[in-house]
Order: C-alpha cells, then structure tokens, then sequence
C-alpha cells in the first residue's frame, strides 16, 4: 500500500484550471481500484491519496499522468497495513 502526499509548487489559481482534469484522473483510477481514498490536506496546500494493487514503478507512471503533475511535487510512502481499526479491516487484503 502506498501514501501519496501532493504539495502544490504553483499558486492557486493554476492548481484550480487543472483541478476537473485532475478529478477525471482521480476516478479512472478508483474504477480501476488502485485508488483506495483522496481528498484535500486542510489548509488547501496539496493532497493524498492512498493506493494499493500497484506497483511503485506503475504507480510513478500513474502519478506522471495527472494534470496536477505540472503544480505539485508528490512523496510516495510505501507500507505495510499490519495494524488497524476493525473499519478499516478491508486493507489488510489489498
């Protein structure tokens, strides 16, 4: 499993003209089930995202596709889940 954290390099209003791409983006690859959640970092500096069923050389493809490529640097965590609220059981099979 894999922690994606976006931090924005470009202000605001170049972040905003790509944000329906990056959406667009975003559910190809929920469809395809490598992306298990994302949203947006409080305040609005960047995101994450969490991505599993992948691996990091495909993830680093996946990542180079998205509009926000051009706006913001992304780190890329790789874990291991061995530890986790029942609610969260579902990630321990991914």
């Amino acid at each position: 499993m894999f922690l994606i954290t976006l931090r924005y390099n470009q202000p605001m209003a170049q972040v905003t003209a790509l944000q329906e791409g990056h959406m667009n983006w975003l559910k190809t690859y929920f469809a395809e089930g490598i992306f298990v959640a994302a949203g947006r970092k409080i305040p609005r500096t960047g995101g994450v995202i969490f991505a599993s069923r992948v691996a990091r050389d495909e993830l680093e493809r996946i990542l180079a596709e998205d509009p926000f490529s051009a706006v913001a640097d992304y780190d890329i965590i790789e874990f291991l889940p061995t530890l986790n609220d029942d609610r969260l059981s579902a990630l321990l099979t991914l």
